[in-house]
């Protein structure tokens, strides 16, 4: 199944636009995914302290998590993921994952998909990160949002933190969330370097796209997330999966010109503090002369022979 790109318009920048998803489409693996899986399993093993973290407690969380997903990827996706006994095998990388063993359950899920998954639980004082495996964060640090609440996490989000009227839709929006009906939302920045590890923050003062005159490099950067509660333990799981395309493919892409216009409608609307928290305010107008002659361009509407903007669903 395929989504509208949020580079449309279809998911605005800084709102939180959360759809229904058919369950059967909770994950949507893409041409990326065994390249994604191999620098998530590197950074599990070299940098396990930034890019997992799970609290006391989260344990019955993990493990419901881990049983749904190998319930559903071999089910869903029998092409690419196969159970063999205990273990479950990756067929476009020839993986073998033990679902069972002294790893925790959250870092063994982690090793199955190139989505990050992260468990968020309900206590007294909120939907509270009580486990994680983030290996691919746009701009910010696992280690300052564990054991944190919804609205302590998106603090540094213009219109989001505590108190917030966005916050209290969240919230609610959580507390309704059902096992039966996950959502969907999609979220997107501009980058000038294709790092999949990303926790650095760019500030209001720095230039994200190169130092000459034209913006370049300039990456577009979408986070397709799903939250989906998880039936036992009323956890919520809520994934991301990074996908990454320069911004010169718009120049051939059959809907280039509409999107590139879509992007400077979206980026014009950011207020000063929206600018900052997604490092633009220096890069503004340099991203807006780029847009601006794709958006001219005869070309990109009359190719129709390039691939999409995301990849398609890998093949056995």
């Amino acid at each position: 199944m395929t989504f509208p790109t949020p580079y449309d318009g279809s998911s605005k920048l800084s709102q939180i636009g959360t759809k229904p998803l058919d369950p059967s489409d909770w994950l949507e693996p893409d041409a990326a995914m065994a390249d994604q899986l191999a620098e998530k399993n590197r950074l599990l093993e070299t940098h396990r302290d930034a890019v997992f973290a799970i609290l006391p407690g989260s344990e019955a969380a993990q493990e419901e998590l881990l049983t749904h997903l190998a319930d559903y990827l071999p089910t869903r996706f029998p092409h690419i993921w196969q159970r063999e006994g205990n273990a479950m095998r990756i067929l476009p990388t020839d993986a073998l994952v033990p679902l069972e063993g002294d790893d925790p359950k959250l870092l063994t899920a982690a090793r199955l998909v190139q989505d990050d998954l992260l468990l968020l639980e309900r206590d007294e004082d909120g939907w509270r990160l009580s486990a994680a495996s983030l290996c691919f964060p746009s701009s910010w640090v696992l280690g300052e949002k564990i054991g944190k609440v919804l609205d302590q996490i998106h603090a540094p989000v213009p219109g989001f933190g505590p108190g917030t009227r966005s916050a209290q839709i969240m919230a609610r929006m959580f507390d309704a969330t059902r096992p039966d009906m996950p959502m969907i939302r999609w979220n997107f920045s501009l980058y000038g370097d294709t790092r999949l590890f990303h926790p650095d923050v760019s500030g209001p003062g720095e230039r994200r796209f190169g130092s000459g005159e034209r913006a370049d490099p300039v990456y577009m950067r979408v986070e397709r997330q799903t939250l989906r509660k998880l039936p036992r333990t009323g956890a919520i799981a809520f994934t991301i999966r990074i996908s990454l395309d320069p911004l010169d493919r718009l120049e051939s892409h059959p809907r280039g010109k509409d999107i590139a216009a879509s992007l400077i409608e979206q980026v014009e609307a950011l207020t000063p503090e929206q600018l900052d928290y997604k490092g633009l305010t220096l890069e503004k107008d340099r991203v807006i002369t780029r847009l601006s002659k794709i958006a001219r361009s005869s070309t990109a509407a009359l190719n129709v022979s390039v691939n999409p903007l995301h990849g398609d669903t890998p093949k056995a």
